[in-house]
């Protein structure tokens, strides 16, 4: 194994301890001694590759991020377009949303940017970037369709992440309450009352 291999490595065990405790415990609860424990390594490790949880958090949010974008970006190059946008609104839901822990460190993670500046800035970008590409995606399925959308794309992406992660947070807090088939038909019921018109 190369040095940049065996660097890499450790960067990625430390970002999965830190994540799994991040997840259970919360950030503020979380140490980097919990980190280091849980990766295997020990406080040097951890300072030779980031200088502060909040810098490690901001690095697994940049990668799960990442992650989101290439999959939301696979749907602008499907040629084939469902005629029902919450259909492919559902299929944003699954894209976005992969599993529980991913859920709760994303939820975290806009908990601690109403307290931490800083943050809140490097969320925002994440953030922006996110909203950017989910207008492209209206707006191109919306040319597929041959409609037009009842207001700009932008600002039916604010409405589109809103809802979806909306409908996320209340399916890990109730989820007997809202199972996710109910979600995905709270989805459809609500972006199918947006009317979408064909040109004339």
């Amino acid at each position: 194994m190369t040095r940049a291999q065996s660097r890499a490595r450790t960067r990625q065990r430390l970002l999965d301890a830190a994540a799994s405790s991040i997840a259970r415990k919360g950030l503020a609860a979380t140490s980097v001694e919990d980190i280091v424990a849980h990766a295997g390594y020990t406080r040097g490790a951890f300072y030779s590759n980031f200088s502060s949880k909040c810098e490690l958090f901001v690095e697994w949010l940049r990668i799960d991020h990442q992650r989101i974008l290439q999959s939301l970006r696979a749907l602008l190059d499907v040629e084939t377009v469902v005629a029902d946008l919450s259909v492919q609104l559902a299929i944003v839901r699954v894209r976005c949303h992969r599993d529980r822990d991913s859920d709760i460190l994303w939820a975290e993670a806009r908990l601690h940017a109403m307290r931490d500046t800083p943050f809140r800035q490097h969320l925002d970008a994440l953030c922006a970037e996110r909203r950017a590409l989910t207008a492209r995606l209206i707006e191109r399925w919306c040319e597929r369709a041959n409609t037009n959308s009842p207001m700009r794309c932008a600002d039916y992406a604010r409405a589109v992440i809103a809802l979806v992660d909306g409908l996320c947070a209340l399916n890990m807090t109730m989820p007997d309450a809202l199972p996710d088939p109910m979600a995905e038909a709270m989805s459809g019921h609500f972006f199918t009352g947006l009317s979408f018109r064909r040109p004339a």
